[in-house]
């Protein structure tokens, strides 16, 4: 057992609540931002996705959240917050006083309890529960909320200021099922007027919002596309003010920065992009030296180029670069595409050639059609693997590739927090939320001694060591890293807030000039 570095105490300080003011005057219209990632579920017990997750970043309050560029969460429902008795098993939380939910009921620890009890009672296949998986138990005394850890977890707090700490009214939300319609009850800095699935959601200030943010919020309109390049043509015809996540590659590659009729935001992310690969017996990519093989037959840099226009760069690792213990595992194990070794891997494996498996992608979703086509132009090009691609509708894809259904899917990640540890658990660890079948012990030992650490720069060697395993196991197959992408008229600003790894969506940040 590795000892514990430090005893000293995870505390987040205590700041005064801020309420968020309506906007005034001429420029109070809705700012309209468009997106191509689609809402899958209103109920934060029910997704686990970036979409839904920026809704609930607006509609919603956690106990925590994010300032711009921070690393450590703040109180936002939360007057003060931190963990007792000198270690890292009990964290305590003191709830603002006079949050009140769009009902008019006042929040209470109890309904605190009740969002984080639910989300492990439902534990939707395709929900936040695994994020929760240290959480032994809540308790609810007043304005407190004592959670019990079934172990040491420094990480605790940046997973409860994510979606899945989304507070609800315990009185609107059934305990052991998801809530259905287009209605949202939270006390975040915006209140749901209006949704229409697939297609809106309309969002006005919150004026009883008490917490973290301050300043003056717009009326926002969020229109979703299922086609990047239905997004395109409504940036092009105006029919947006604000595009992101995402324009197709041909359009992010021909923005210009100096064009005075537009404001262009582009920064790094730890948003990544990997080949999910099925371990279970049931398929036949359950042997890793199969899974082996197809890692020696990737090149990145080709599918980079040919399908994203040199709009992501190529990733070789589980962690992304930018991310306490980064590394380059895969380029290290596999540094070039080898057909020989790949052979050889299945010669030993003792299949016959070529291996058939199944690949899905979700339809309309960013490239996800062409990139699919060039992973299996690669891979067949060897003459070693036979790859049936099929797109289906975004939630239908969830659903078969959560029940193990797909032998290969290619999903996108966005970092819940601003830290390595939402690389590990919920990707390769036992019972990740991408259900490979993937179970290694070594893996969990390590996941779970780097959450030990206060100090998160201590963790760095454990998710070093973590990328080396997955890389020689190879439960999945990482493919690029994304940049951030953010374009608004000329007379909006705020654009470069909405997303900086930090898992916030901040839409209050968006304004007329």
């Amino acid at each position: 057992m590795r000892i514990l570095l430090t005893l000293l105490v995870l505390a987040v300080v205590g700041v005064g609540g801020w309420q968020l003011l309506p906007s005034q005057g001429d420029k109070g219209k809705a700012i309209t931002l468009g997106t191509t990632d689609a809402v899958t579920s209103l109920d934060p017990a029910g997704a686990y996705d970036a979409g839904s997750w920026a809704l609930y970043s607006n509609v919603f309050q956690s106990l925590l959240t994010f300032e711009p560029g921070g690393t450590q969460p703040v109180p936002d429902a939360a007057k003060d917050c931190g963990f007792t008795g000198g270690g890292s098993r009990t964290y305590r939380c003191t709830v603002r006083e006079g949050l009140k939910f769009p009902s008019g009921r006042t929040m209470t620890a109890e309904d605190v309890k009740y969002s984080f009890d639910r989300v492990k009672k439902i534990n939707s296949q395709v929900g936040p529960s695994s994020l929760f998986s240290t959480l032994g138990s809540v308790e609810a005394d007043g304005m407190t909320v004592t959670f019990h850890l079934s172990k040491p977890d420094t990480t605790f707090p940046l997973k409860a200021a994510t979606g899945a700490g989304s507070i609800v009214d315990h009185t609107r939300y059934a305990l052991d099922s998801l809530r259905t319609g287009n209605d949202a009850d939270g006390t975040g800095p915006y209140r749901l007027t209006g949704y229409s699935k697939d297609k809106s959601a309309e969002l006005k200030p919150n004026g009883s919002y008490k917490g973290a943010i301050s300043g003056s919020a717009k009326p926002v309109q969020v229109r979703y596309f299922t086609e990047g390049t239905a997004l395109d043509k409504a940036w092009e015809d105006k029919q947006v003010d604000v595009a992101t996540r995402t324009l197709t590659p041909k359009v992010l590659a021909g923005l210009n920065p100096s064009d005075p009729k537009q404001r262009v935001s582009v920064s790094d992310s730890a948003e990544t992009r990997n080949l999910y690969l099925n371990t279970h017996d049931s398929s036949p990519l359950h042997d890793a030296r199969v899974r082996r093989a197809i890692a020696w037959l990737v090149n990145r840099e080709q599918l980079v180029t040919s399908v994203y226009d040199g709009t992501v760069d190529a990733l070789y690792s589980l962690v992304p670069a930018g991310i306490t213990g980064h590394t380059t595992s895969f380029f290290d194990s596999y540094p070039a595409q080898s057909t020989k070794k790949a052979r050889q891997l299945l010669t030993d494996a003792g299949v016959s050639t070529p291996v058939r498996f199944t690949y899905g992608y979700g339809e309309g979703r960013g490239q996800g059609a062409q990139e699919a086509a060039e992973i299996k132009k690669q891979l067949e090009a060897s003459g070693l693997f036979k790859v049936d691609v099929k797109g289906y509708e975004w939630t239908d894809f969830q659903k078969r590739y959560t029940s193990g259904k797909l032998d290969a899917w290619a999903v996108g990640w966005v970092a819940d927090y601003p830290d390595p540890d939402t690389f590990g658990g919920p990707l390769v660890g036992t019972g990740s939320s991408m259900n490979t079948g993937y179970s290694n012990k070594a893996v969990d030992a390590l996941v779970s001694d780097s959450q030990q650490y206060t100090d998160r720069s201590r963790a760095a060697t454990d998710f070093r060591n973590l990328q080396a395993k997955v890389a020689e196991d190879v439960p999945l197959v990482p493919l690029w890293q994304q940049k951030e992408y953010v374009v608004t008229t000329e007379d909006v600003g705020g654009g470069q807030y909405l997303s900086d790894g930090t898992g916030v969506f901040r839409l209050w940040k968006l304004t007329w000039i």
